[in-house]
Order: structure tokens, then C-alpha cells, then sequence
């Protein structure tokens, strides 16, 4: 049985490049900030693109971040901005601190080793997660993370317990193990993986889901598919059947035009419920349904309507190509 989307701390979203994940991420903080939760939205990418879906002309949110929408706080965790943090709470050295860092052979040194970054990324996660106001209650109710696409973003995910694995002791060993157990509590963490109703897709989907269960022992319950349309109908078929070929139909294509087009469209939506099915199959695991949004996921559409459609219980899609059966 799935949990509410809403009753976890930290939902990480990933998917394979090009699904959408960024937008259903958005889309998920802004749902939960909808129910007034206080969320954190947090980019991960090296280049900003997350306030331009919720401001027109959208400044760069930049490490500290800043408020997009009332109850919701957005940020790009910047990994050396993230390590002079950390270095600097270890050590309480400051400005000795951002000197040694911002020198170039210690830059040349951290493009070198692999996995510093997302290790620090996820330390920031875990940070933020912690954090408490004045009252001592969390100061996020939800943080949803725009993790990196699949793959990476498993890999972005595992980087704690390598470390756990080759450091033994010391500061950066029982922070790891911090980091990890965030990460493999189901009761505070959620993976959320994002595809779309296609073949590519779907297979990646269900590698991604299965190396999150055997190889990083992370709780996901659930998979998005992102621009899901309904099944086509029949009926718009059938009504240009009756018309003459040669009406006139002012802008409109030719009749026989129409009907191929309209048998095309039933052609792919057939296509992508059984992909909805198949990726359900594969990954044993209940589905929601996004809708595609013609304009878009920018501050000039009214995406925000749809939101609420992630909150909603997900759905096991019946072996015919009709409306789906059952709920989790």
C-alpha cells in the first residue's frame, strides 16, 4: 500500500532525460504548498532552470535561494559553495577557509576526485532536513529534490554508503552515515521516478527502479507518467466516416485528411497504454497520470491547476486498453 505522497520529508525526483522530471518536481512543490505545507524546492543542475517556471524574467536563485510563492522556498545547492560550508562548521576557520578553496590547485584537486560533489550535495540535503525555526519544528514540512536523470541520479544516490565503505572513522565517515540513513529511511524518504508512456522510457524506468531496490535500498512506491493522455475514443472516428469527402471544412484539412490523422492519434495513444500497463508490469508498482500541457510548464501557463493530480492515489492500469480498475 502506498503512503501519501505529502506523509515523507524528502522526495527525490528522477527520470531519464527529457520525461520532464524538472516540471513534475515544480509541479510537486507547488501541490504541497497548495495544502500549506512549507516546502523546499531543491535544483541540483548545474545550470538554473526552475524559477522560470514559476516567475517571468527570473532572476537566478542561487545558493542562498529565495521565496518563489508564499510557503515555498527554492535554491540550487551549489557543491563548492556547499564544501566551504561544511569545511567551514568543521573547522570554524572562515576566511583561511574560502582562500584555501577558491585557490586553483585545490579546484584542479576537486575535479579530480569522484563523487565529492554529490556526497556534499546530499550532506546539504540532510542539513536542510534538520534545520528547525524558532519553535523547534522543521523548518520544511517537504523538500523535493530535482535530483539528476537516471543513472546519475542513482549514482548521486549510492555515493554515501561507497563512502561509508572506504572511511572507516572520522568526521566524514559519521556524516556519510547520517546522509545514509536519510536516504534509506522509508518512513522520511521517497524515490519518485518520472517517465513518459514510451518504450525507451519505460525499459530505462524499470532498470532505474530496479537498482533503487537492490543497489541503494531506497522506498519507491509510485511512478509518474508524465504527459499521459486519455485513451482515444472512437467516436470522432465515426462521426467524419459520415461526412462527405469533399465537405469544405474552412481551415480544417480535408475529410480523408481528418480521419487519417484521427486514426494516427488512436494509433499512438493505443501505443502508450500499453506502455502505461507495461512499465506498472515491470516495475510491480501503481502509476499517476500527469496531463500534457500544450503551453507548457512556464510562469505564462496555468500549470498550477493541475498539481493536485499528483496527490491523488495511485493507480493499477487494468490489462485492457480501457479506464483503469483499481486503486492502491
Amino acid at each position: 500500500m502506498s503512503r501519501a505522497l505529502l506523509d515523507h520529508r524528502v522526495i527525490v525526483v528522477t527520470g531519464k532525460g527529457g520525461v520532464g522530471k524538472t516540471s513534475i518536481a515544480c509541479a510537486l512543490a507547488e501541490a504541497a504548498r497548495q495544502t500549506g505545507k512549507r516546502v523546499l524546492l531543491a535544483e541540483t543542475a548545474g545550470i538554473e532552470s526552475i524559477a522560470g517556471r514559476f516567475e517571468s524574467n527570473a532572476e537566478p536563485l542561487g545558493y542562498a535561494g529565495r521565496t518563489l510563492r508564499p510557503g515555498l522556498q527554492a535554491l540550487r545547492i551549489d557543491p563548492h559553495e556547499a564544501l566551504a560550508d561544511y569545511v567551514r562548521l568543521q573547522t570554524g576557520l572562515g576566511a583561511i577557509t574560502d582562500r584555501v578553496l577558491r585557490s586553483e590547485t585545490f579546484q584542479h584537486l576537486l575535479n579530480a576526485a569522484p563523487g565529492w560533489r554529490e556526497l556534499i550535495i546530499l550532506g546539504k540535503i540532510w542539513h536542510l532536513e534538520q534545520k528547525c525555526d524558532a519553535r523547534g519544528l522543521p523548518l520544511y514540512d517537504l523538500i523535493v529534490v530535482d535530483a539528476p536523470a537516471t543513472g546519475h541520479g542513482l549514482t548521486f544516490l549510492d555515493v554515501p554508503r561507497v563512502v561509508q565503505q572506504a572511511i572507516q572513522t572520522g568526521p566524514l565517515a559519521r556524516h556519510s552515515s547520517w546522509v545514509e540513513a536519510l536516504v534509506h529511511d522509508r518512513e522520511r524518504t521517497l524515490l519518485l521516478p518520472v517517465t513518459l508512456a514510451e518504450e525507451l522510457p519505460v525499459t530505462e524506468t524499470a532498470e532505474l527502479v530496479e537498482r533503487a531496490r537492490q543497489a541503494i535500498d531506497i522506498g519507491v512506491d509510485r511512478i509518474v507518467i508524465n504527459r499521459s493522455n486519455p485513451a482515444a475514443s472512437d467516436l470522432t472516428s465515426t462521426t467524419l466516416n459520415r461526412l462527405p469527402e469533399d465537405l469544405h471544412l474552412a481551415s480544417l484539412p480535408p475529410v480523408p485528411k481528418l480521419i487519417e490523422l484521427v486514426h494516427h492519434a488512436r494509433h499512438r495513444s493505443e501505443l502508450a497504454q500499453i506502455q502505461r500497463h507495461r512499465v506498472s508490469t515491470l516495475c510491480d508498482l501503481p502509476i499517476i497520470d500527469f496531463p500534457e500541457i500544450s503551453e507548457g510548464f512556464t510562469a505564462a501557463t496555468d500549470w498550477g491547476s493541475h498539481t493536485e493530480r499528483l496527490l491523488t492515489p495511485p493507480v493499477w492500469p487494468s490489462t485492457q486498453h480501457g479506464p483503469d480498475s483499481s486503486s492502491s
